[in-house]
């Protein structure tokens, strides 16, 4: 181990191409992550942020606000299940925003939500025709007083405020009243008016576990789909088939740094033929070679990454606010420095079997 440590110390230069390679192996490892991590954040954001247990909507919907409605009667039902404790609804409608000074068809994309309960980071439900902004809607030129018109209508809302992580779908959410979400909904979807009691969904606190209480709300009513926060926010469209995508890619890049550690290192393992002989004939175990090897693939591996997580922060500070939808976390390059770990040992597993199969006589004439 310490003769292996000692060579990576005195001889760096043998091992710079094996850290170029895997430095860009992590870099594209922790970009596909954070990436991942950044649309599924701008994606879930409004349905994380909602301040409760659990979202009802009606059972045909297949989880989706825009096909679901919540009317006087079946909220009456809910509130009637045991371990509810309080319920706010719900309402979403998708447009585009006209803001002061941008070009006519240089619209801002939005997704207004009327609530009754105020999500994380909304102080309160805002009065009629006031609105809060996620921060995102900032690169689109929006601030605190900015009157926005509304789809085709042009219906207006004035923005007293942002909030942080409340994107839906890739869209800037505006957080407004039940009162405001219905009139313009009403004006840009004719088609989709809804009555003054109903709403979309139905956010319910509860007192009992939320799966459980899902499950008691679908069983009293008969005709709602029920869902934990959490459950509702990976059911939205595109959630899932973004994290099998993704996952697939990274799962291909882990693949590759195997093959480029294992061929590495196996290339080294024949070039250390005679000095593994004499090692062996000294009384070396193979365990202390092979140990010695995994050292080596590790330290170079732990060079790379922390190479690549200062490349990837730099990048993701560079990239100006509404960009791409980078999340950079610290979790996300432990795990990635993690996956490259195990796959530096995985291939180091295949010099093994030469190490092993190396005799102390024929190596050291060989060598000799």
């Amino acid at each position: 181990m310490r003769f292996a440590l000692r060579e990576l110390r005195r001889r760096p230069g043998r091992f710079a191409t094996a850290t170029v390679i895997l430095t860009l192996i992590a870099i594209l490892l922790m970009f596909l992550g954070s990436l991942l991590d950044g649309l599924i954040r701008s994606s879930t954001g409004a349905i994380r942020a909602q301040d409760g247990d659990v979202l009802v909507y009606s059972d045909a919907s297949r989880a989706s606000l825009a096909r679901s409605l919540i009317d006087p009667g079946v909220r009456a039902e809910i509130e009637s299940v045991p371990g509810v404790v309080d319920t706010g609804g719900v309402g979403l409608v998708q447009l585009g925003a006209r803001v002061p000074g941008a070009g006519e068809r240089d619209l801002a994309a939005v997704a207004l939500f009327g609530v009754e309960i105020p999500p994380a980071g909304v102080p309160e439900v805002p009065p009629p025709g006031q609105v809060y902004a996620d921060e995102v809607l900032r690169s689109d030129g929006i601030a605190i007083g900015t009157e926005l018109l509304l789809g085709p209508a042009r219906s207006p809302v004035e923005v007293i405020g942002f909030v942080t992580d409340t994107s839906f779908i890739g869209q800037g959410a505006l957080w407004s009243d039940a009162a405001t979400w219905r009139e313009v909904l009403e004006q840009n979807r004719p088609g989709a008016r809804v009555g003054d009691e109903v709403f979309q969904a139905l956010l319910v606190r509860g007192d009992t576990d939320a799966d459980g209480l899902a499950a008691s709300i679908d069983t009293a009513t008969g005709s709602t789909e029920s869902l934990s926060i959490t459950d509702a926010a990976n059911a939205l469209p595109g959630v899932e088939e973004q994290q099998g995508t993704f996952n697939q890619i990274i799962g291909v890049t882990l693949v590759i740094a195997v093959v480029v550690i294992g061929l590495f290192f196996a290339l080294i393992t024949v070039e250390r033929t005679a000095l593994y002989g004499v090692l062996k004939a000294l009384g070396a175990h193979t365990s202390t070679l092979f140990a010695g090897l995994v050292a080596q693939a590790a330290v170079v591996t732990l060079i790379a990454a922390v190479i690549a997580a200062g490349a990837l922060i730099a990048l993701d500070a560079a990239i100006p606010p509404g960009g791409l939808p980078l999340d950079v976390t610290p979790e996300r390059i432990i795990v990635s420095t993690v996956l490259l770990l195990i796959a530096a040992i995985a291939g180091c597993a295949f010099s093994l079997r030469r190490i092993l199969k190396i005799d102390p006589a024929s190596a050291i004439g060989s060598g000799s």
